[in-house]
Formats: C-alpha cells, sequence, structure tokens
C-alpha cells in the first residue's frame, strides 16, 4: 500500500497527516479519512447513500477498494502529477475512491467542501473531477462554473441518474464526461457511458475483469471478483448486449403495480421531464380498486390545474392520478431522490386530502 498522498503540490506521509487539521471543515474529514488508510485495519467502513431505504454501514477491504482505483484510472488513462479535485462528502464510497485513486496513481488531490458550487472557488480545471448529478446541474448556472467544467480532462458524473436535460448540456463539451454506473457494494463504478462527443451513448461499458448476466426478472447480476467477493444481484432492470455493454431501464423497486400493469417510475419521469415547469417526483399511493395509482410531488405553490394537461400524452395508467405540492422534494444526503420517503409523503398527504 502507498504510504503518502500528494494534496496540492505537496506530499504528506501518515506522520504529516496531522497538519491538514484546523483548516476547514474539509480537510479535517480528509485527514479522518487518511489516518484510516493508512492504519494498521485491513478495512474502512463506508455508508450506502439511502435512496431506497435507511442508510447502511459497512466495512469493505482496502485491497478492493485499490483494485477498484486501478480499474478507473487505468480506464481514464489518467498520469502522476494529474490534479483530482474532492468535492464530495467522504462518508459516501464516491469520495473516498477519489482520495484511494490519488494515492494509488499519485494524484495531486484538491479539496473543497461539499456544496452544490464546488468550483466556484477552484479557479483551475482539474484534469479528474467526481460529481453527483445536482452539482453539475448547479455549475452550469454560472458562467465562470461552466467554463471550469468544459476545460476538465475527465469529469465522472454519478450518485444519480444523468437525465436527458443534462446529457443534452453536456454533450458537446470537448473534453471526457461519464456517466458511472456502480454502487457502494462494488466500491463505486464498475463500467462507464461516455456522455459527450462522437462516443456518447446511453450504454454503459464494463471494465475489464467485469462480467454480467440478467436474472430471470431481467435484473442485472454483477460478477466482479477484483472488488466483491460474491456476484451482486442488483436491482437495476437492464438490457444486455452480446459484446457486454448494457444500459438501465429502472429499478425494480421502483415499479408501480396498478391494477396489474407495472409502472416504471423511471420512464414515467423521463417522459414527463420535458414537460413539467418545477422539479418533481413520481411516486405511488394505495387505492382501492387499481391496488396503488400513479401520485407526483411537485415542488413550489399549488397549482394542480396547470400541470394535468401536460400529462396528455401519458398511457392512462401511468397519468398521476394525485399531484402534492411540497417545499422541497426528498433527496438523501447524496442528492439522490429519496424514492422511499416520497412514497410516506405522498400517502400522508393523500389522507389529509381526503379527511
Amino acid at each position: 500500500m502507498m504510504k503518502k498522498v500528494r494534496i496540492e503540490g505537496r506530499d504528506y506521509a501518515p506522520a504529516d497527516i496531522a497538519l491538514l487539521r484546523g483548516r476547514n471543515a474539509a480537510l479535517d474529514e480528509l485527514a479522518d479519512f487518511l489516518d484510516e488508510w493508512f492504519s494498521e485495519s485491513p478495512t474502512v467502513q463506508v455508508q450506502t447513500s439511502g435512496s431506497t431505504g435507511a442508510p447502511k454501514v459497512m466495512q469493505v477491504e482496502k485491497v478492493r477498494m485499490e483494485a477498484s482505483a486501478r480499474m478507473t484510472c487505468s480506464f481514464l488513462g489518467l498520469k502522476a502529477g494529474d490534479r483530482a479535485l474532492l468535492c464530495m462528502p467522504l462518508k459516501y464510497i464516491g469520495a473516498k475512491m477519489v482520495v484511494v485513486r490519488s494515492i494509488l496513481w499519485g494524484l495531486d488531490l484538491y479539496c473543497v467542501p461539499a456544496s452544490s458550487h464546488p468550483l466556484r472557488e477552484l479557479g483551475f480545471a482539474p484534469e479528474f473531477l467526481a460529481m453527483t448529478p445536482a452539482q453539475v446541474h448547479s455549475s452550469l448556472e454560472s458562467e465562470d462554473e461552466a467554463a471550469l467544467l468544459e476545460a476538465t480532462g475527465h469529469n465522472i458524473i454519478g450518485g444519480g441518474a444523468v437525465d436527458a436535460k443534462l446529457g443534452a448540456r453536456l454533450r458537446s463539451f470537448p473534453n471526457h464526461v461519464w456517466s458511472t454506473f456502480g454502487m457502494t457494494e462494488t466500491l463505486s463504478h464498475i463500467a462507464l457511458r461516455r456522455l459527450n462527443g462522437h462516443e456518447a451513448s446511453d450504454w454503459y461499458s464494463p471494465f475489464e475483469g467485469v462480467s454480467l448476466r440478467l436474472t430471470d426478472e431481467g435484473a442485472l447480476a454483477i460478477h466482479a471478483p477484483a472488488v466483491c467477493a460474491e456476484e451482486i444481484i442488483t436491482n437495476d432492470i437492464a438490457e444486455l448486449r452480446e459484446d457486454g455493454s448494457f444500459r438501465i431501464l429502472g429499478r425494480r423497486d421502483n415499479v408501480i403495480n396498478s391494477g396489474g400493469v407495472k409502472i416504471q417510475i423511471e420512464a414515467v419521469e423521463a417522459q414527463l421531464l420535458p414537460l413539467m415547469p418545477c422539479a418533481f417526483q413520481i411516486t405511488a399511493v394505495p387505492d382501492e380498486r387499481y391496488g396503488e395509482v400513479v401520485a407526483l410531488l411537485a415542488e413550489g405553490e399549488e397549482g394542480a390545474e396547470s400541470l394535468e394537461p401536460l400529462f396528455a400524452s401519458l398511457h392512462s395508467y401511468s397519468r398521476p392520478k394525485h399531484i402534492f405540492f411540497v417545499p422541497e422534494l426528498p433527496r438523501t444526503g447524496s442528492g439522490k431522490p429519496d424514492r422511499a420517503n416520497a412514497r410516506v409523503i405522498a400517502q400522508k398527504l393523500s389522507k389529509e386530502k381526503h379527511v
């Protein structure tokens, strides 16, 4: 295991990590992780995002995190000395892997507090950047931050889906922009797909050493022995091609069964995205006749009647039967839609509506 990390042009050995403390909360958090990484323990603690339930804490092996880091750095062709930006909370695997890649590959790590505008005070375009879709959306609202994004060598976007609007905005970027596929259990991503240029695609390409199959339910199963000892059956409904590439159609736990008709939440959201004037999430509420029906949470002020005409293009079963306005949509700590909490909120508002 490498026993030093380069941070803003300076090498730090384990004994030097204390020098990072006291400057800001982001560097304090980095120092805590580095102390854990350079310790004699063969594992580190990570937390799942909690997008479909309560977050879970798990111990993962450092040697497997190193294997994951090699996969990404080799695939992208990163070089020692390339500047990498850490701008996500270090309790999540995506942020931890930015640090591990920097240690293993000799990248020059820069650290800023996790926020919706991580590039605001940066002043340069890094060669490697990992962000959430929400961070990219916010950064594109600023001309200066958008210019840094365009100049970034490799930008990998993970922790949530890249919607059609964001994908269209990134398609003309001159450098490399990627969407990642993976989870905490696979120690970050095991596949990437290009979002820009002539190589832009809806299909993910798995890393070398990763094999995939579909279960009888159509869920993606991952065999990646370098990063995970056992095969992982995901909740992702996928389409798999002979060359190993795949695309995601939705999640098994994001299916609404309305009168025996199965409705994929992501498909409805994709259809409505170009039409909706506000942020929204599709969810479900119980129904006496159909078991459950589609509901929509909209962020903002009341105005259900103005949204209903937008649903005309949807199949009758997919049209939201209930519209609930909320001050803020439920999201996890990593910015993903909090699907479990969305159902709770919708069901509560449905009951109040019928009292």
